[in-house]
């Protein structure tokens, strides 16, 4: 009856249990073709939608040299850089800012150098009043300009915003400390980079959201409604984590991710992340507790689940904790740059490491 006979006896030395049998247990050769065909078929199609679709990010170029107002030779250096953002919306979801420096190439020299980033952000609204500064003084941060004779120089992370609640930025930004490299280089060039996520992908990445939701929450049901005849008690383990797996799953798709361009709030990523996170730990102890019960009948709280939920929860709370941490800071400090501010999450690195080794060993 919709997929499911009751019932199924399994024997096991000095166990007799009966549960309710599955049809994946029971399908025939074309069936099982079938049912993998119909997943490949999915997986390629959400593929192709993926190479098909929009990219996911846009970036703009502006040059130094065209800014208001014009910047002198040795200015090239150091600033002041006044620039205008181009128009902005949620959907461009957020906006990361990226200097480059242009080298004279007839030059060949390598150099390294750190120097003090200072920034300060004005939005613009929507309907283009007078703009008003983000935060009462300048953003400061440490950066460093490395410059090789064959590579150029490497890009500088000036800013990034995860939350975009104004049309336009205004930036003026200082490099204090580059100002000395004229004397044994010419800056020929700044290249500014405005890298925000692609309207019409974030659009697609909504819908597509949507319709999981919705798969998700229909499979929930039938799933319900199969079962509903036969007592928990007599349910197979795959069945009773299924119960666990459908819901997270729609925990997963996230029925609330819209608001996270709706809102000027970080409450909907961080539930975004946490509904993320938490599906994701519960099938690492899923995929655990299936191969163990396998090789072990007596499934008591504190003999079989306890140890488990302790692994696996270790390395949820890590993930939590860390993703939380970095939200955090990108949301109080613009300046704040993932790839070169993350040395205080080596101890979360090592953590979660250590318990992905553990968890393996103890799967094997």
């Amino acid at each position: 009856m919709h997929g499911w006979s009751y019932l199924h006896t399994t024997h096991s030395p000095g166990i007799s249990k009966r549960s309710v049998q599955m049809k994946l247990y029971n399908q025939s050769k074309r069936e099982f073709c079938l049912t993998f065909l119909c997943f490949f078929s999915m997986l390629g199609l959400c593929a192709l939608l993926g190479l098909a679709g929009p990219v996911m990010t846009i970036t703009v170029e502006e040059k130094a040299t065209q800014l208001f107002p014009k910047l002198n030779q040795s200015q090239l250096a150091a600033g002041p850089f006044l620039v205008k953002t181009p128009a902005l919306s949620p959907y461009h979801h957020q906006l990361w800012l990226i200097a480059t420096m242009i080298l004279d190439s007839s030059k060949d020299q390598s150099f390294e150098k750190w120097f003090q980033l200072s920034v300060s952000i004005e939005g613009v609204p929507t309907d283009h009043s007078s703009s008003a500064p983000l935060s009462e003084t300048p953003h400061n941060r440490s950066r460093q300009l490395i410059c090789s004779s064959n590579d150029g120089c490497e890009p500088l992370s000036i800013l990034h915003l995860s939350q975009l609640s104004h049309t336009h930025l205004i930036v003026l930004m200082r490099f204090h400390g580059l100002e000395d490299i004229v004397s044994w280089t010419t800056v020929k060039e700044v290249l500014f980079y405005y890298k925000t996520y692609n309207p019409s992908f974030t659009k697609l990445e909504i819908w597509v959201r949507f319709v999981f939701l919705l798969i998700a929450f229909l499979a929930s049901c039938w799933f319900g409604h199969s079962l509903r005849k036969y007592p928990v008690s007599d349910w197979a383990i795959e069945q009773k984590w299924l119960s666990v797996l459908l819901p997270m799953l729609i925990l997963y798709n996230n029925p609330v991710f819209p608001l996270v361009f709706l809102m000027d709030s970080w409450l909907p990523s961080f539930l975004d992340s946490l509904f993320q996170s938490s599906f994701l730990a519960a099938l690492l102890l899923f995929w655990l507790c299936l191969y163990h019960s396998l090789r072990q009948n007596d499934r008591k709280l504190v003999s079989f689940y306890l140890f488990k939920l302790l692994l696996v929860g270790w390395m949820w709370l890590v993930v939590i904790v860390a993703s939380t941490m970095q939200r955090l800071n990108e949301l109080h400090h613009p300046l704040y740059s993932a790839p070169s501010d993350t040395n205080h999450f080596y101890f979360f690195k090592v953590c979660f490491f250590t318990a992905g080794g553990i968890y393996t060993l103890y799967l094997l």
